[in-house]
């Protein structure tokens, strides 16, 4: 290879290449459970899941959260607010902060999913031995840290 040639590609081996695809497809595989049952998007079932573990978020912080673009975080709450599924409330200490809740129907949403997604999680990691899954959760964790230095896109366990 000549010093003007560019080095090739091969995305198959390329990391982020590989990273977005397997996200796509586990995506894909959980999604069905919140498109085809509660015709929800994939950004509208994260703000949900988001807000059902921690309630009161507002959109910038579902944002910093989920390190989803702001404007589809925005248009994604406003479709949940047209659909009764999500409220927003008023912060009476701060007027500006506008927190994001589950409605009662959100919440019947969430807690129809979950087990299912949790049944679909594990289906992908039991291709794994305990210790591996400890590893990839690791190597997650790492990957994360060089990825978007400092900040914390999840909690170690």
């Amino acid at each position: 290879m000549s010093e003007n040639t560019p080095p090739k590609l091969r995305l198959d081996n390329y990391l982020p290449y590989r990273l977005s695809v397997l996200s796509n497809a586990v995506s894909r595989l959980i999604g069905g459970v919140y498109e085809g049952d509660f015709d929800l998007s994939i950004w509208q079932w994260r703000i949900i899941a988001v807000l059902g573990e921690t309630p009161g978020l507002t959109s910038t912080e579902v944002t910093q959260r989920t390190l989803m673009d702001k404007p589809t975080v925005s248009r994604a709450a406003a479709s949940l607010v047209e659909r009764g599924l999500l409220r927003r409330d008023v912060d009476t200490e701060d007027r500006r902060r506008v927190p994001l809740s589950l409605t009662d129907a959100g919440q019947a949403i969430y807690n129809q999913v979950i087990p299912e997604a949790i049944e679909k999680e594990k289906a992908l990691l039991d291709v794994l031995s305990e210790d591996e899954q400890c590893q990839l959760h690791d190597i997650l964790t790492r990957l994360a840290r060089v990825a978007s230095p400092g900040t914390k896109l999840w909690d170690d366990f």
